[in-house]
């Protein structure tokens, strides 16, 4: 029996048992189309956390107190914090820049301004933000050197901000109150989005001489360094950690890079959906299971067709080959559908719903890879005990 003839055959059985072929490939859909969108979802994941990682500032250096882990990204560390503001000058100096470092201070407090108050994330930094993060300033400007080191109680808000405090209004030059203390807004930064599940853009920014002085505190919670290029990050993070630890020797501290940002976000999200994809690969598992049942239950009922196709001249070989065909075509067709579900549910998610889902151009090729070799795999028992049947007592069967 040639191919394209056993294809025939085999096409042939499946449209006689529509019905059981079809609820045969549920579980072979079901599991393709899962696998598929836990992927996309990963997939989807894994490039917000990139374009918020990277609209953090290209070439940054975040220098945090403590081992870094995945909190290091929180306020947490900052609570045990030694670092000071004159530590600036020691990575300034290593950098070569002192407009390459900014120092950080973040609280929370209640915002007012009018009618409308708020509780707002509050950010004490210095003139070098701007520069360092990449936050453009959209109205105004942004506070000077000169704001910090007088301690003149000057705001620049985030878009979000500015907009909740100042609906259809400029901003700049108005007052608000922040944890009881009035300032005057001189800018307004562009646009951000978010970080992290943070929004960037619901913040006030004040000298980090006020901030300190409003919070009652004298640390900084930690240093943001750029690198003058991407090349100079690994060797400029080490440089960093150095000479902060030959001025604290009995105090932790990491300079952490995007990239290891990435690589710990990354490796958690690639764990994720490693072991969910897993999950739902099961039902391929028991999708398989069910093919092989109903194969075997397929060469039971065609016992007398493998029995004269074997008198007729079929070799073990042809037959073999016969019901392989017709089991790797019952789940190639529900990979097909499972991929078409897979990807369609995907594009729904990432429309209609706040998960973010991005189809790899790689995950339907392997789901048919996949769908075809489970098809071989629970297909090969079935289809070596038709092949091995006697023709003399098959064609005696009832």
């Amino acid at each position: 029996m040639k191919g394209l003839e056993a294809f025939r055959v085999a096409l042939d059985a499946l449209r006689g048992n529509r019905l059981r072929s079809l609820l045969t490939t549920l579980g072979i859909v079901i599991g393709i189309a899962a696998v598929i969108v836990v992927v996309s979802i990963g997939a989807g994941a894994r490039q917000q956390i990139e374009s918020q990682v990277e609209g953090l500032g290209s070439n940054l250096i975040l220098v945090v107190p403590g081992q870094f882990d995945t909190q290091n990204l929180s306020s947490n560390a900052a609570a045990v914090s030694t670092l000071q503001r004159d530590d600036g000058d020691l990575l300034a100096d290593v950098v070569g820049d002192p407009d390459a470092v900014t120092a950080r201070l973040t609280s929370g407090a209640q915002v007012r301004a009018g009618a409308v108050e708020q509780f707002v994330t509050v950010q004490g930094s210095d003139q070098n933000l701007p520069e360092v993060f990449t936050r453009p300033v959209a109205e105004g400007q942004f506070f000077t050197g000169t704001d910090v080191e007088a301690r003149r109680r000057v705001a620049v808000l985030g878009s979000r901000t500015a907009e909740t405090f100042f609906p259809g209004a400029d901003p700049v030059g108005r007052q608000i109150t922040v944890a009881g203390t009035r300032f005057q807004v001189v800018g307004v930064l562009a646009e951000q989005g978010e970080s992290f599940g943070v929004s960037q853009d619901n913040e006030v920014h004040v000298p980090i001489t006020v901030a300190q002085r409003l919070f009652g505190l004298q640390r900084v919670d930690a240093f943001a360094v750029k690198s003058p290029s991407a090349a100079q990050v690994p060797e400029l993070s080490r440089r960093l950690w150095r000479v902060l630890k030959a001025e604290y020797p009995d105090q932790t501290f990491s300079a952490v890079t995007q990239t290891q940002i990435l690589g710990v976000i990354g490796d958690i999200l690639g764990l994720l959906t490693a072991v969910l994809a897993a999950i739902a690969g099961i039902s391929l598992l028991v999708g398989g299971v069910g093919v092989s049942n109903i194969m075997l239950v397929s060469v039971r009922e065609r016992t007398r067709e493998i029995g004269l196709r074997k008198a007729l001249g079929a070799r073990q070989r042809d037959v073999l080959v016969q019901f392989l065909v017709e089991a790797v075509l019952l789940t190639s067709v529900g990979g097909v559908i499972g991929i078409a579900l897979g990807v369609s549910g995907s594009l729904l998610i990432d429309g209609l719903s706040p998960l973010p889902a991005s189809v790899e151009w790689w995950s339907p090729v392997v789901a048919f890879v996949v769908s075809a070799a489970v098809g071989v795999f629970f297909g090969v028992f079935p289809a070596r005990r038709a092949g091995r049947l006697d023709p003399v007592v098959a064609l005696r069967a009832d």
